[in-house]
């Protein structure tokens, strides 16, 4: 499998500058492989890009900390996440990914490194087998670790996955708004579907994140904008904001990290906003303890 690189070396430097202590909530670290070997059933290889990588990016873009999210070409191995987070002097926290067999021994270690979260995987891209069944007793087993569980699916399963979602006792944050059609514009199927979701499920938070992947138009993000702000006002003590750094499988499309981050005020306009969104939301979810 050939080796896949999906971010710029040199992205720029963001216009708009974010309040301190702002997390960018949703990024991965990918090896070093000959530390850290991808999964034998990784959808796909990536060139290294490890913890120095990230902490470089999070300084040039004006960010404090990080919340590293296990990339799927690691699988369950949550050994290269493990050790992003030790390296950051505590200013990262993670979301594993974990066997749905995994015991309370190693969720304890998990979380003592650093772990507040497990992901749920529903891209069938990336992954062959989503048991809810299982999902649903691991989620169980975290809730007393004040642990939340991430949920990664596309626009088209979210009326299905409501049952699962609804069985799910812990805070949910679900990634890139559920993946809606933006081109539908704001008052769109999916879209209209995702906030019936929010405000029925108070538990329920959305990532706010990935222009590069929701938007038809590309830069400056104008169709994602119109889209997206209105929830981040209309839900801002759940919502969340990351970059998704380095851009898994966006190596035809790979986006320039300052742009991404210069969309930040647009979607939040006043500065309330933005802290809730960069600031004091992550900290409840990450940095509580």
């Amino acid at each position: 499998m050939a080796r896949s690189k999906t971010w710029v070396d040199f992205p720029s430097k963001p216009n708009w500058t974010p309040p301190p202590g702002a997390v960018d909530a949703h990024v991965h670290v990918f090896g070093p492989e000959a530390e850290f070997p991808f999964s034998p059933l990784a959808k796909y290889h990536p060139e290294d890009a490890p913890p120095e990588m990230l902490f470089a990016l999070r300084d040039h873009l004006g960010f404090s900390r990080n919340v590293i999210v296990q990339a799927s070409c690691h699988g369950t191995d949550n050994a290269a996440t493990l050790n992003a987070i030790a390296k950051s002097a505590g200013r990262a926290r993670g979301v594993a990914v974990v066997d749905p067999d995994i015991g309370i021994d190693e969720l304890k270690r998990l979380h003592a490194g650093g772990v507040r979260g497990i992901r749920f995987n529903f891209l069938k891209r990336l992954v062959d087998n989503a048991p809810k069944d299982k999902f649903i007793e691991v989620a169980k087993r975290i809730a007393p670790l004040s642990w939340h569980v991430v949920v990664y699916f596309e626009a088209d399963i979210l009326e299905e996955l409501i049952p699962f979602l609804e069985a799910i006792p812990t805070t949910i944050v679900v990634d890139h708004l559920g993946r809606p059609d933006i081109a539908q514009g704001p008052g769109g199927a999916d879209i209209t579907a995702f906030k019936a979701l929010l405000d029925s499920h108070p538990n329920i938070w959305a990532k706010v994140s990935g222009p590069e992947r929701l938007s038809p138009m590309g830069p400056p993000f104008d169709d994602f904008v119109e889209v997206v702000r209105p929830i981040v006002e209309r839900y801002p003590d759940r919502v969340l904001w990351g970059t998704d750094w380095p851009h898994p499988n966006m190596e035809h499309r790979i986006p320039d990290d300052g742009t991404l981050v210069d969309v930040l005020p647009r979607i939040a306009v006043t500065e309330a906003l933005q802290h809730k969104l960069l600031v004091a939301n992550p900290e409840r979810l990450y940095w509580a303890d």
